[in-house]
């Protein structure tokens, strides 16, 4: 079959070809990007520009499976932050009209709009219900060295068989993997117990899930934009109580910069969210932390317990952990790692997107050399690659898939040549959400021009701090 980028070339079937032969030729061997979200179709559309043999593995049925959990969600940034260089081009020659460059597009939107579209140019290169479960080198465990470079990687897939690659691209991001309730990140004692009273973050509250909350006391625990935009949500429900509760001793931070925010619709966020904690519509519990949920028929009694042994608790029907997400890297296991053993992302990345020093604005340029690891030819990009620090923005990861793919190509000059344009460079104006809650026609009658709750917005990767 035919894609945009010449015919495919690559055996799709999941099963080992004939060993010697790729063994003596890994050069013939294509470059599996795992996940098909934005960066993973991003790298896809540089492989494809520069003529390199690629197939995509998606564990879900569709091109940004994990973003269409969160569809109803609209993200902070415009979709001028939001399209890849790239694929851009490549969806342009194929006849796709580029969205409005100042919309703030829901989650739904960025995969009809955006993603669909790039991976059908792709066909058969991008294969769906593709979960790897392992990587590793062909004929090579993590201790054996000698011709360790020269072999290829092993992809295992979860259905069974597996597939030969010259290099791993891993985009498969974090969103299955979210950090646990307990606050010393150790899961609180009872929160298996109580799992299906505990829900993840982002759920549809004014929509599809809208009856789990409705007229039931709502507890959400966590301090970032993702807590903030379920909290909006909430509030706009009759009958529903809803309690906040944080770590810190206050909420200053949560709120954020206000109408001083690179990203207007962020900073509106915090400061609707503000609004109704002083209003009184939320409820907000400072110096929470989660030890312990006990369950009580259809309640749930979520203990806190401090470091100086001090308890509180809050009962509530329903819970929402907002608590992030983290990597997981267990289907590389058998590869060399070289992890920051605070962030989990690659040691040489760590400073620089360290959330104790950086926002997702001032995070620096970085690309395949800061990504590398001690296995030659695998990445991991996209979210996943910043381990726990929840500073990623889109563009970041754009800029990450063109300059692994140019280290790829063999074109180091290009994977070096690494620039970003972050909102905090002043493309942002302060005038964006105001202009974007006049295109979709809804009113807060409160000043600083918000987005009304209706539209909430969150980071487009569903976890971070800054999408």
């Amino acid at each position: 079959m035919s894609g945009c980028c010449g015919p495919v070339t690559t055996n799709t079937t999941a099963v080992e070809p004939e060993p010697g032969r790729q063994a003596s030729r890994p050069g013939d061997l294509p470059v599996v990007v795992v996940g098909a979200g934005p960066v993973g179709l991003a790298a896809a559309a540089h492989l494809a520009e520069r003529g390199l043999d690629f197939l995509v593995l998606e564990a879900g049925d569709r091109a940004g499976a994990s973003i269409a959990r969160w569809g109803h969600v609209r993200v902070f940034s415009p979709w001028t932050y939001d399209i890849d260089a790239a694929a851009r081009r490549l969806l342009e020659a194929s006849g796709w009209q580029a969205p409005d460059p100042e919309w703030l597009p829901t989650g739904a939107e960025l995969v009809e709009e955006y993603l669909a579209p790039l991976a059908a140019l792709f066909g058969e290169r991008v294969r769906f219900g593709a979960k790897v479960s392992a990587i590793s080198r062909l004929g090579h465990d993590r201790v054996r060295t000698a011709g360790r470079e020269q072999a290829p990687f092993v992809v295992r897939l979860a259905g069974g068989g597996e597939l030969h690659a010259r290099a791993v691209v891993d985009a498969s991001g974090t969103y299955d993997t979210p950090n646990v309730l307990g606050a010393s990140g150790l899961p609180a004692y009872g929160e298996a117990e109580a799992g299906d009273l505990i829900d993840h973050a982002l759920p549809d509250v004014l929509g599809a899930d809208r009856d789990r909350y409705e007229g039931r006391h709502v507890l959400v625990v966590g301090a970032g934009h993702s807590a903030a935009t379920t909290l909006l949500a909430l509030a706009q429900l009759d009958d529903t109580p809803v309690t906040w509760a944080i770590r810190a001793a206050g909420a200053t931070r949560a709120y954020g910069g206000g109408d001083a925010d690179a990203l207007p619709a962020r900073g509106a966020l915090g400061t609707r969210l503000h609004a109704l904690v002083t209003a009184g519509r939320i409820r907000l519990v400072t110096g929470f932390f989660t030890h312990a949920v006990e369950r009580d028929g259809e309640r749930v009694r979520v203990v806190s317990r401090d470091p100086s042994g001090a308890e509180q608790s809050v009962t509530a029907d329903r819970v929402v952990a907002a608590t992030g997400f983290r990597p997981d890297h267990a289907i590389a296991a058998e590869l060399r790692l070289d992890l920051d053993p605070i962030l989990g992302s690659t040691r040489a990345l760590a400073p620089l997107i360290d959330p104790n020093h950086h926002s997702c604005g001032t995070v620096p340029p970085h690309g395949a050399d800061e990504l590398a690891h001690p296995e030659p030819g695998y990445y991991a990009i996209g979210v996943k690659s910043y381990g726990r620090a929840p500073t990623f923005l889109l563009a970041t990861g754009y800029e990450q898939a063109r300059s692994v793919v140019a280290a790829l190509a063999g074109d180091w000059e290009a994977a070096r040549e690494v620039r970003l344009d972050l909102p905090e460079t002043g493309v942002c104006s302060s005038g964006l959400a105001e202009a974007q809650e006049q295109r979709v026609g809804l009113a807060t009658g409160i000043s600083g021009g918000l987005l009304s709750t209706p539209l909430p917005v969150a980071s487009t990767t569903g976890g971070g701090c800054c999408g």
